[in-house]
């Protein structure tokens, strides 16, 4: 029987480019690397193949191909991705919900994260009881700006609260039998 062992995730910090000098693509006394490769036209199909080749041997693709689509990066080859395949993944990126993200930020990590993230952030810390002040700091925002985030959660939360009632109502209603407002009785 064999067993596998995952290593948690490590996000890169803000700022954060020390990644770099243990990519394959950094050039070194010992291993040459000819950074034009990673720029080839898009009709250089053995340049895109070779470049391909060094990234899938790379141990911090996946930290390149990050640093790429954060910095909005459309230039070469990044995290083994030519500039049309990461296309797509540059539109979508401003959803990107990865709650291990969102963890390490709870945590006290500085990571990038994107608008959903920092929502869900938000979130976890309200329900974990993270005070004003704490959330300012893992966000880098003001403290008058965590109350406001916070109020507009207890708002949202209070709405959706009060809102569930109906979704009942709407159930029971599809129920087959169509309730009149006699139904209810006197206090309706």
């Amino acid at each position: 029987m064999t067993s596998t062992t995952h290593t948690p995730v490590r996000h890169r910090s803000l700022g954060d480019h020390t990644w770099q000098a243990d990519a394959v693509c950094h050039s070194t006394e010992y291993n040459r690397v000819d950074p034009e490769i990673f720029f080839p036209d898009p009709d250089e199909t053995d340049k895109i193949t070779a470049a391909k080749a060094l990234c899938g041997q790379c141990p911090v693709r996946r930290a390149c191909l990050d640093a790429a689509l954060e910095a909005g990066d459309a230039d070469g080859i990044r995290g083994g991705l030519t500039e049309e395949e990461r296309g797509p993944m540059h539109e979508k990126f401003a959803h990107r919900l990865d709650y291990s993200r969102v963890n390490d930020t709870i945590a006290g990590r500085d990571i990038h994260l994107t608008k959903a993230e920092r929502r869900a952030v938000i979130r976890a810390a309200y329900r974990h009881g993270v005070t004003e002040q704490r959330l300012a700091w893992l966000l880098k925002i003001t403290e008058e700006h965590a109350q406001k985030r916070y109020r507009e959660l207890r708002r949202a939360l209070r709405n959706r609260e009060l809102n569930q009632p109906e979704m009942a109502t709407a159930q029971a209603d599809t129920s087959g039998e169509r309730l009149g407002r006699d139904d209810f009785g006197t206090a309706a």
